[in-house]
């Protein structure tokens, strides 16, 4: 009995079934005590074969990803923000919008949750087996420059095409130049209808102009291109961060004298 275990083992290690031989024994001896059918035996191995699998798949899928931290929509407080419809976050969360290639735009003043949304969406759709990148549009542009300044432009273009979702953090809390434009707008147009985008930014539609140093034009391409196929959520609220200072009343002060 013990050797053919062992060979059982061996042929999953030759096939990359790298749990079958961690779980065996205890299988096997529950298999015994249970008497359940071959059939059923074989079933269980799979099944946790399977999950090992996936859990590998995630784990691979995160770390290409490089979210800043891991969030989910579980843990974000809807009714702390209840200019968000939660149903069409959900409904954002079946992915669809993936299969459909459409963009997500989340908009709203610092600290409303909009990256805490997007990395949520990202991590759904690293659980579906979907590759997802995240950066901030600083340091996109940075890497961009860089390789451009050093002739290898279209590899690091890849890192931000390859991706079946692409995060984009942080849009204009700093106005870009119109090198930075142009090397942005590239990785839009690259993206156009192939992959989908999710973006945050702290300005409205009207206000883009001053993102890209006043040039309008190049705004309009872009949001003419982000928006053709999209979804926007716009969050009009309170800092989450501010929100327990303002419980202890650290902030009282200070709202007093806006008041």
């Amino acid at each position: 009995m013990n050797l053919q275990m062992e060979r059982i083992s061996s042929y999953a290690k030759t096939l990359g079934l790298s749990r079958i031989p961690e779980i065996l024994d205890s299988i096997a001896e529950k298999a015994a005590d249970d008497d359940i059918s071959y059939t059923d035996f074989l079933e269980k191995v799979l099944e946790a074969e399977s999950a090992a699998a996936k859990e590998r798949s995630m784990t691979a899928l995160l770390r290409f990803a490089r979210l800043p931290f891991i969030k989910t929509l579980e843990g974000f407080d809807f009714s702390f923000q209840p200019s968000i419809d939660k149903k069409k976050v959900l409904e954002l969360a079946t992915l669809r919008f993936i299969h459909q290639g459409e963009n997500i735009i989340l908009l709203g003043p610092p600290g409303v949750g909009k990256t805490h949304l997007a990395v949520a969406l990202g991590v759904q759709t690293a659980e579906a087996c979907h590759r997802v990148y995240f950066t901030t549009i600083s340091d996109m542009i940075m890497r961009l420059t860089k390789a451009f300044n050093e002739n290898r432009l279209q590899e690091r273009m890849r890192v931000y095409i390859s991706a079946k979702v692409l995060i984009i953090d942080e849009i204009g809390y700093q106005p870009l130049n119109s090198e930075a434009a142009a090397l942005f707008f590239k990785v839009i147009c690259k993206r156009y209808e192939k992959g989908s985008i999710i973006l945050t930014s702290n300005k409205g539609y009207g206000e883009w102009g001053e993102i890209f140093s006043g040039d309008s034009v190049i705004a309009s391409a872009i949001l003419d291109r982000l928006l053709h196929h999209s979804t926007t959520i716009n969050i009009k609220g309170d800092s989450y961060r501010l929100k327990e200072k303002r419980k202890a009343g650290i902030l009282k002060s200070l709202d007093e004298r806006r008041c």
